[in-house]
């Protein structure tokens, strides 16, 4: 069973992805910030990071260099989701390392695909 780490400091969206996540019968780990997100990724590097942009302290743009730096972290694939939806938003994610980005609001239905997706990939 793959393992799906969610790092954003909305509870909302922590429990939202979740729930959809879970119900598609991945694992999901949670985190409301970037450090301890980059902590469990590190400790257990999980198959997918959904990375929410912006958080306290350190933003996903940061956590998404940091864990691309990372020998442990560095092949996990990265889909940023965040509210930012400017072209200039997804080149900046992309050219840092990001696989992926999904705007919020987003369909559920349209994450657990992509996640999907995303998980068949790497397992082929």
């Amino acid at each position: 069973m793959a393992t799906i780490l969610v790092m954003d400091d909305d509870p909302e969206v922590r429990e939202l992805c979740a729930m959809v996540l879970g119900g598609e019968g991945f694992d999901v780990v949670a985190t409301p910030d970037a450090r301890s997100g980059i902590r469990a990724a590190r400790a257990e590097p999980p198959d997918l990071i959904l990375l929410d942009w912006m958080m306290p302290e350190v933003d996903g743009l940061d956590a998404l260099r940091e864990l691309k730096s990372l020998r442990e972290t560095a092949a996990i694939p990265v889909v940023m989701l965040t509210a930012l939806d400017g072209l200039a938003d997804v080149a900046i994610a992309t050219m840092g390392g990001a696989e992926s980005y999904v705007t919020k609001p987003f369909e559920p239905a349209e994450l657990a695909s992509l996640v999907r997706r995303f998980i068949a990939a790497t397992e082929s």
